[in-house]
């Protein structure tokens, strides 16, 4: 087993834990890997391996782990349905966009990896604010996500922060994962800041410099612009500080009883509101852990914080 055939399979059972068939241009962008590797060293590998077919399959241009042919068919179906999703997400992105002291907006989520598992999928957005203005940048937010209740969508932006704290707390490789998959709709500069000040998912995923799949950033109309900034100028000042800090006491109280839940990774405070009461990626960390113990992987893997929970 060489240094790519492992890498190749470690990437191949963490898309396997989402139900996620590769292609091997997404294995190579998303590998696994101490140091970058070439595509043409990956479509080497996916070729000539015997140790790989050992572990994995291949049917229409797609990975999967051996035995799960039924991978193909649900990517085909999730593509399907993500085309439908995908404009309707965009046009929230780009009323979020307009939102007084939002400075970035990404989509996240399955949908960001054009593998939602229904029409009904949450639609994820990570938004970064101005300093000093998480709490009220979520609270317009919920505005929107109040009016997209009424069609029948389901808007969730569940992790804003301020642009003064890009780097995440959370170094492993699911928030590794997080970082690389999301898509900037609003904001390519502060987008490439956050990453650049998260380097050190370099060392899970090197091949991951940007984003696999590209959307068109948007940027407010000129209409738009005016309104956010004359909002932002009321909310500016003395007005706006209380205003914060009487939301961010309001939202305290209510989310009380939810921080008390066991292995919650919410992060409720003056730069950032992260509402995830249940540990998503913890879960993700020990699905993918019980797949590498089962093909053998554990023993071989130079970086067990790669598999850490």
């Amino acid at each position: 087993m060489s240094q790519i055939e492992r890498a190749i399979l470690c990437t191949v059972l963490y898309a396997d834990v989402f139900d996620f068939a590769m292609t091997p241009r997404e294995i190579h962008h998303f590998l696994i890997c101490e140091t970058p590797v070439a595509l043409a060293d990956i479509e080497d590998a996916l070729h000539t391996s015997t140790w790989l077919r050992q572990h994995i399959d291949q049917r229409n241009g797609l990975v999967f782990r051996a035995g799960r042919e039924e991978l193909v068919e649900i990517r085909a179906e999730r593509e399907r349905i993500a085309a439908e999703l995908m404009p309707a997400a965009r046009m929230y992105g780009s009323w979020l966009s307009r939102l007084p002291f939002v400075r970035m907006v990404a989509l996240t989520g399955a949908l960001a990896m054009r593998n939602p598992d229904s029409r009904h999928d949450d639609f994820d957005y990570l938004l970064v604010t101005a300093p000093g203005r998480v709490w009220l940048a979520r609270a317009f937010s919920i505005l929107l996500v109040r009016l997209g209740k009424l069609r029948g969508v389901t808007i969730c932006p569940n992790y804003v922060l301020s642009e003064s704290a890009l780097v995440q707390d959370n170094q492993n490789l699911f928030i590794a994962h997080e970082l690389a998959q999301m898509l900037p709709l609003f904001g390519h500069d502060l987008y490439r800041a956050m990453r650049a000040a998260n380097g050190w998912s370099n060392a899970f995923l090197p091949n991951a410099k940007d984003a696999f799949y590209t959307l068109e950033t948007q940027s407010p109309a000129a209409p738009w612009r005016l309104f956010k900034q004359a909002l932002e100028v009321l909310l500016g000042g003395r007005l706006g500080n209380r205003l914060e800090a009487w939301e961010r006491r309001r939202k305290l109280r209510r989310f009380a009883a939810d921080l008390q839940t066991p292995e919650h990774a919410a992060r409720l405070d003056d730069e950032h509101v992260k509402g995830h009461f249940q540990d998503h990626g913890q879960r993700v960390l020990r699905e993918y852990r019980a797949r590498l113990e089962a093909h053998g992987l554990l023993e071989a893997s130079p970086k067990p914080n790669h598999v850490s929970v």
